[in-house]
């Protein structure tokens, strides 16, 4: 997992794929695209535009993928995520389901919290579990998510 701000990166420290992504958060205008999934290498690396009100932490459960990664940009607002090492040990709430790449899990252990406000970022590779969205005072948040295939770094 990486975190950082979009304003203070150094883009050599990362994959060519994930320096893509963030080049494309720090110099697009989200203010001025609708809510919705959009291709810029088609079903390699896409986007994903969301407006969600972020809710309590329980009312989500921990996620992985894996088969991309997420590069998970706050544009507006504050949230909390949380994320921790699939290690494989985790109750399965919802199996894979390999059309959204996505599988469910009841709890995890050694989950970390951390606080994102407007800026920041955090790329989730799919041996880090995560939840994102959970309230952190504000209810409303513009998230964009690039979603980047692994095949793609």
């Amino acid at each position: 997992m990486f975190f950082g701000h979009i304003s203070n990166y150094n883009p050599a420290q990362y994959p060519k794929a994930i320096q893509f992504a963030l080049d494309y958060l720090k110099n697009t205008d989200f203010d001025a695209m609708e809510a919705g999934v959009y291709e810029l290498k088609g079903r390699d690396i896409y986007v994903q535009v969301l407006d969600l009100e972020t809710k309590e932490k329980s009312a989500y459960q921990p996620e992985v993928h894996q088969n991309y990664l997420d590069v998970q940009y706050l544009h507006k607002g504050v949230e909390l995520m949380a994320a921790s090492i699939d290690l494989g040990n985790n109750p399965v709430a919802v199996e894979y389901n390999p059309e959204r790449d996505i599988q469910f899990y009841a709890s995890v252990q050694n989950e970390n919290e951390f606080r994102c406000e407007a800026g920041n970022f955090a790329v989730f590779f799919p041996e880090d579990t995560h939840r994102t969205a959970i309230l952190a005072g504000e209810a409303k948040i513009r998230k964009v998510v690039v979603k980047i295939k692994m095949s793609e770094i």
